[in-house]
C-alpha cells in the first residue's frame, strides 16, 4: 500500500471512531449513564478522600462530549493530511476509547445486566482498535523506519542493514 492510501485509512478509522463516540454519548444519555456514574464517583469520594474525580450536571455534561466531538470532527482534515502532531493524540484516544468500552462490557458482565452506555461499546471498540491499528500503519508508512525493521529484523531503522560496530580482538 502506498503512503496516501494508508493515510486515508487513518483518516477514515479517525472519522468512524467520532461517529462511534457520537453514538456512544446518546447511548449513555439515553440509558441513564449520568446519573450512574455520578453516585458512583460520590460513593468513591465518600470512602477514599483522595479520589478527584468530578460529578457533572447533564447540560454540563453533554456540552462538554458536544464540544469534544466537534473538535475530532474539526480535526479530520489533519488527520486525512498526515498531520504527524495527531499520531500522539490518536493513540491516546484509541486508548481511552479501548478501556471505555471494556469498561462497559466489563460491567454488565460484573452487573448481570445491560450498563448504560454497553449497546454502542463494541461499536466503539471496533473503531477504537481501527484507530489504533491505522495510525501505527500510517506512522511506519510515513517514517518507513519501522516497516522494514518489522518485516526484517536484521534490517535497522531506515531498513539499512545492521552491521556489529564492535572490532574483533584477537588477543596477539
Amino acid at each position: 500500500m502506498t503512503t496516501m492510501s494508508r493515510t486515508r485509512q487513518w483518516g477514515m478509522a479517525w472519522v468512524f471512531l467520532t461517529l462511534a463516540i457520537s453514538v456512544h454519548v446518546i447511548d449513555e444519555a439515553l440509558t441513564g449513564f449520568l446519573p450512574l456514574y455520578n453516585s458512583i464517583v460520590e460513593s468513591w469520594r465518600e470512602s477514599n478522600q483522595w479520589v478527584a474525580l468530578p460529578t457533572f450536571s447533564f447540560s454540563v455534561w453533554i456540552t462538554g462530549l458536544v464540544l469534544f466531538v466537534s473538535a475530532l470532527f474539526g480535526l479530520s482534515p489533519f488527520v486525512f493530511r498526515g498531520s504527524a502532531f495527531l499520531r500522539p493524540m490518536a493513540y491516546v484516544l484509541g486508548i481511552l476509547m479501548t478501556g471505555n468500552a471494556l469498561g462497559h462490557i466489563g460491567a454488565s458482565i460484573y452487573w448481570g445486566k445491560l450498563a448504560p452506555g454497553v449497546i454502542s461499546s463494541p461499536i466503539l471498540l471496533l473503531a477504537a482498535l481501527a484507530v489504533l491499528i491505522t495510525t501505527c500503519r500510517e506512522r511506519r508508512s510515513a517514517t518507513k523506519s519501522c516497516s522494514a525493521a518489522w518485516r526484517n529484523p536484521a534490517l535497522g531503522a531506515g531498513g539499512r542493514q545492521r552491521t556489529n560496530s564492535r572490532k574483533s580482538v584477537t588477543g596477539n
